[in-house]
């Protein structure tokens, strides 16, 4: 019985041996995809750098990088590329050369990968690296997004990186702690820090454009296990009564209970949520990680702008490109190893413990021993000592470049049916 690779690299192969020179073209060109399939991935694939976003080797690399840009602008730059959305491995189109042009100057494709007309895996393995470099899922299939990105001209790139290498020289002049936290608002991506290594990695759901995230230097203090949630005003005018006017069995589904001025519970339909009178009440939500808009946890690091970080059960949000789904606090995704993490130092909080007290629901409060910076930041362009380099929407619009580098949306968004899972 012979196998598939067999038949198209063994003796079997002899048949096609007087064929007609472009039929015997279109088989070396096969042969030459399934040969590649084994090493065009590894060769081009993003790899994980433990270098912090906020260090001495970042900056440094940024800097560089600047120097990068200039030589490619000083070399014409890169064209558009167009005709390209929704080709894959197989598809065969003119595009595909003006493509892979753009990935060459980059630096996303080997110049050795040719002029050739087919997606192969080598296309493949590059657009992959090129979306893994702006925040766009790795699917390497040309989408929308991707298109936009490469669509970006050098020059504004090059002033992309310029205004962060200042952000990041502000940042790290000030010096660093050993040990800190930081959470790239517009990458939506949490790290943490300690002796010069990242040790976790995590995607987050951040501000919306109209609730943002603000930019702080706080501590982080304590740990909430099985957390109530207390409903902030300006959710309760923005999103509550309109849900309420639509759903008048939202809160008794969701385990919010109504707590007037003397502590006592009144019930929903003793409001007039035709009015603004629910504003005079506070709502609290029960815990419960199923159901609880703060999840399993909460992390407290105080500051005026009353934001947290915290989990959520709406994981889903982590799987997507565009993240910027909250009141101005910041979800994290496996919030178990970050908040291990958080307590290492602190006696009695082993994983075993962290897991048993997630499965008790149980109230519980863990005060950190030593506080730990936390800096919620605001970089859409850095770069890694191995040369490779990031680049993010200016979803807030502060890099003052205005639509120069569009984005997937700026309008804000009507409130979604997991209304309270958007602290």
């Amino acid at each position: 019985m012979l196998s598939r690779r067999t038949l198209l690299t063994g003796s079997l192969a002899l048949v096609f041996t007087p064929a007609t020179g472009a039929l015997a073209q279109q088989f070396a060109q096969s042969q030459a995809e399934w040969s590649q399939n084994y090493e065009a991935v590894s060769r081009t694939r993003v790899q994980r750098t433990s270098t912090p976003m906020l260090s001495q080797e970042a900056l440094a690399a940024t800097e560089q990088m600047i120097e990068y840009y200039r030589n490619i602008a000083a070399r014409g730059g890169w064209q558009p590329v167009q005709g390209v959305q929704g080709l894959r491995v197989g598809s065969k189109s003119p595009a595909v050369m003006a493509l892979r042009q753009r990935l060459i100057i980059t630096g996303d494709l080997d110049q050795a990968a040719g002029e050739s007309s087919i997606y192969d895996s080598y296309v493949e393995a590059a657009v992959r690296r090129f979306q893994a470099r702006h925040g766009i899922s790795s699917t390497g299939t040309i989408t929308g997004p991707t298109v936009t990105a490469m669509n970006v001209p050098v020059d504004v790139r090059i002033r992309q990186l310029e205004i962060n290498v200042s952000r990041l020289r502000s940042l790290v002049g000030a010096g660093l702690p050993n040990k800190y936290v930081v959470a790239n608002i517009p990458a939506a991506l949490v790290e943490t820090v300690e002796g010069g290594v990242v040790h976790t990695r995590h995607a987050a759901g951040v501000g919306k454009i109209d609730r943002q995230s603000p930019i702080i230097n706080v501590k982080i203090t304590e740990v909430n296990f099985n957390p109530f949630w207390t409903v902030p005003a300006s959710i309760i005018r923005k999103d509550l009564i309109p849900k309420m006017q639509k759903e008048p069995n939202y809160l008794t589904e969701n385990k919010i209970r109504i707590i007037n001025g003397q502590g006592q519970e009144i019930r929903p339909e003793q409001i007039n949520w035709n009015s603004n009178e629910a504003t005079r009440y506070m709502f609290k939500q029960d815990p419960g990680g199923e159901i609880n808009s703060m999840g399993f946890v909460r992390i407290n690091m105080p500051n005026k702008d009353g934001v947290y970080m915290h989990d959520t059960p709406s994981k889903g949000i982590f799987g997507d490109d565009f993240r910027f789904v909250s009141s101005g606090c910041i979800r994290v995704q496996n919030v178990r190893d970050y908040i291990e993490w958080l307590l290492k130092d602190t006696p009695g909080w082993t994983r075993e413990q962290i897991d048993a007290t997630f499965k008790s629901g149980d109230r519980i409060d863990a005060r950190l021993v030593q506080a730990i910076n936390v800096y919620w930041v605001y970089v859409t362009a850095w770069a890694t000592p191995d040369g490779l380099v990031q680049f993010r929407d200016d979803i807030y619009n502060k890099d003052g470049l205005g639509n120069a580098i569009p984005v997937a949306s700026r309008t804000p968004t009507e409130p979604d049916q997991e209304m309270f899972l958007q602290n």
